[in-house]
């Protein structure tokens, strides 16, 4: 609903110009780098604090100079950085929203940092127009069977509405959900993959469109 992916890259440029490696292209480097966060996010989650975590272990690996604690507060200062950043509303979001409260029960499932993703909540301002927030460590099939079941809904009767096909259309139509895939250009890498096809899933082109469906 809001920019996230783009400080994400930002940091990932400025860390690739600060590790100035002799032989890797960034293309190579993010491979690295997608290695450490595979392994590390199953353990440490998600969010910039954690993503901070995995650039210096990049740069720990990648380094080809001496290194020291100012490089290292370096590294992790590109990742505090995005927590500074303005929290960017995706065109349609405001207004979609305004629309569907008025019709459906809404409810906000995110993963990452609790207190981080918190944070960010409360700076959309979005809340209000969610009845439910949950926070999970990781958005699979099981994380939406417990929360609609919390909630006592059926899960035929729910959908998810996302941009990510690993964390949020995938796993939603594996518990049974109906899924809406709204794609997004700057949806993280790891997060995408194939979406097999399924009578429960809709495609949109914008997030405006979901007024079409609901």
């Amino acid at each position: 609903m809001w920019e996230n992916n783009i400080y994400f890259e930002r940091a990932f440029e400025e860390f690739t110009d600060f590790l100035q490696h002799s032989r890797l292209t960034p293309a190579e480097i993010r491979a690295v780098l997608d290695e450490i966060e595979l392994a590390n996010n199953k353990v440490h989650g998600y969010g910039s604090r954690n993503f901070g975590r995995n650039l210096t272990e990049c740069y720990r690996r990648l380094c080809e100079r001496d290194i020291c604690p100012a490089d290292l507060d370096r590294v992790m200062s590109f990742a505090e950085r995005i927590l500074e950043q303005p929290l960017e509303l995706i065109d349609g979001v405001q207004e979609t929203l305004e629309y569907l409260v008025t019709r459906h029960d809404l409810v906000l499932c995110t993963k990452g940092d609790p207190e981080e993703q918190k944070l960010k909540i409360e700076r959309s301002g979005l809340a209000p127009f969610f009845g439910h927030t949950a926070i999970v460590k990781e958005k699979d099939a099981e994380a939406y069977r417990q929360l609609v079941s919390s909630l006592g809904w059926p899960a035929h009767r729910c959908w998810m509405i996302g941009n990510s096909p690993k964390s949020d259309i995938i796993p939603a139509l594996e518990a049974g959900l109906g899924a809406v895939y709204v794609p997004h250009e700057r949806t993280w890498h790891l997060e995408r993959t194939e979406i097999p096809e399924s009578d429960r899933l809709r495609r949109v082109n914008r997030f405006s469109d979901l007024q079409h469906l609901f």
